[in-house]
């Protein structure tokens, strides 16, 4: 028997939408460009890695990159580049690059285990750097979250030193990241290839056999 009480009702606007192709086509379009544009992110980072590999352990770049796409993060499509991504028992080195539609780009740089432990003497040695260029510190207890805000990430330039140390070793891991809005999209590539760089500076000498 058909329900005749069931019935879709939209408003106005979702009215407006639904009747018309050219908003989500839009959208398809943009999506394809930001995966291009990390593509040749992609092959900048690796250039910039190449340079610093006599400071870095090669089992770092030994997993390939991976650039993935989705629909929900929060409700909004986002996609991501991973690189590099060492992933070891406890250990952990990542950095990962994230476009969040209607919000930001993104770099997050992950540490855990005992690369994380050897890394925080020179994240400390860093503080005023991160400061300066506006980094933030994930107060999560997880590091799956990439929103900025209260509950995920807080502002380096609104603590101490004293305050940065306890974050740093409060928990198994660590998560540093710096966002650009998507209104600066002209300029995102030099701040990814400058943030990137910046990253791989505080993770030097970090071997994960050490």
């Amino acid at each position: 028997m058909t329900n005749n009480k069931v019935k879709l009702t939209l408003s106005a606007k979702e009215q407006e939408l639904v009747c018309t192709t050219e908003w989500i086509l839009t959208k398809q379009i943009i999506i394809e460009k930001i995966i291009a544009l990390f593509s040749g992110l992609l092959v900048s980072m690796q250039k910039i890695a190449t340079t610093q590999k006599s400071n870095l352990p090669e089992e770092v770049f030994a997993t390939d990159p991976k650039i993935a796409r989705g629909e929900n993060y929060k409700g909004l499509p986002y996609i991501m580049l991973d690189y590099p991504r060492y992933f070891k028992n406890e250990n952990t080195i990542a950095i990962r690059t994230l476009f969040w539609w209607g919000n930001f780009i993104s770099l997050n740089l992950q540490l855990s285990g005992k690369i994380k432990n050897d890394t925080t003497p020179n994240l400390l040695a860093h503080f005023s750097m991160l400061q300066q260029n506006d980094y933030w510190i994930c107060t999560n207890n997880h590091p799956w979250d990439h929103y900025f805000g209260e509950g995920n990430y807080l502002p380096i330039q609104e603590i101490t030193k004293a305050q940065f140390t306890i974050l740093l070793n409060k928990k198994s891991f660590v998560k540093i990241g710096k966002k650009i809005s998507l209104q600066h999209h002209d300029t995102v590539t030099q701040f990814v290839e400058q943030t990137f760089e910046e990253m791989l500076l505080l993770i030097q000498n970090q071997l994960p056999n050490r």
